[in-house]
């Protein structure tokens, strides 16, 4: 019976999930007719995100908005270990940004078309020369005053481990000088991890936003060293923010007391060995 309400569950949520992905899609390219710089295509976002995290039952846990500065652009920097970083981010950064993502991203239906209208980044990584050109885009964006985020892993990780950072969002950092803020998610692999299309409800996903570091000390030559840092900082925040997590705190979810009982849970340890293959 719970292999039977765990499929059920699945398809309900995939299912919300592809109508709620082609509502707000189509209302956003619709919006882009009134909004050429994206704003209101970005709250068409943060709905949909909204939407998104109701229906796979992810609660957000968020500090350190006191680090997000509304009067200037910054470049968050986030790790990046499932879809839910990204409806996280969405839905609970209160500013308006941009997503610096992959070019492939553009051409997926309803989501790409939005991607596309809503003035986001595009990284071609397959070509050296269009990718340079793409952080000077990038840069100029930025310059004139819009929020940026980046994952800088540039693949989800499979395990929830920190993976090796690409040096792109980087170079665009110092490259236009604005403060460039860590952001460390942890959870969001436990959602959906890679590899499945399992939706496990009531994984409590937290968010530590830390304080901007300032480029000023750093030459544009000095990637590396701005990378290391980051790395360090994200990989102290991971491990903190794992030590915060209950025993069996999403059984705080009825949806998956429904689902799991008093003693059930998904077998992570299944899931996770599976994903590792993938």
């Amino acid at each position: 019976m719970e292999a039977l309400k765990v499929r059920i569950y699945t398809l309900w949520c995939w299912t919300g999930c592809g109508l709620s992905t082609a509502f707000w899609g189509t209302i956003s390219v619709l919006c882009s007719v009134f909004s050429g710089g994206g704003n209101l295509q970005h709250l068409c976002m943060r709905r949909w995100s909204r939407d998104n995290l109701w229906l796979s039952r992810v609660r957000v846990e968020i500090e350190g908005l006191a680090h997000v500065d509304p009067r200037r652009p910054q470049l968050y920097v986030a790790n990046h270990s499932g879809l839910h970083d990204i409806l996280s981010l969405a839905a609970h950064l209160p500013v308006q940004f941009r997503w610096i993502a992959k070019k492939s991203l553009f051409r997926i239906p309803f989501m790409g078309w939005h991607m596309r209208r809503s003035v986001y980044i595009a990284i071609d990584r397959e070509n050296p020369r269009e990718a340079a050109r793409s952080i000077i885009e990038a840069a100029a964006a930025i310059e004139r005053g819009v929020n940026a985020v980046a994952f800088p892993e540039g693949t989800r990780s499979l395990t929830g481990e920190l993976g090796k950072f690409r040096s792109g969002a980087f170079a665009l950092a110092l490259r236009t000088g604005v403060p460039l803020v860590p952001v460390t998610i942890e959870g969001s692999y436990r959602v959906i991890m890679p590899g499945t299309l399992q939706v496990n409800p009531g994984v409590l996903l937290r968010i530590k936003i830390d304080k901007p570091i300032d480029l000023s000390s750093y030459r544009r030559s000095e990637k590396n060293r701005l990378m290391k840092e980051v790395f360090e900082i994200m990989s102290r925040n991971l491990d903190e923010l794992r030590t915060r997590r209950r025993p069996d705190e999403e059984r705080e979810d009825p949806l998956f007391r429904w689902i799991y009982g008093r003693t059930g849970r998904p077998d992570y340890s299944s899931l996770l060995a599976k994903a590792s293959k993938s």
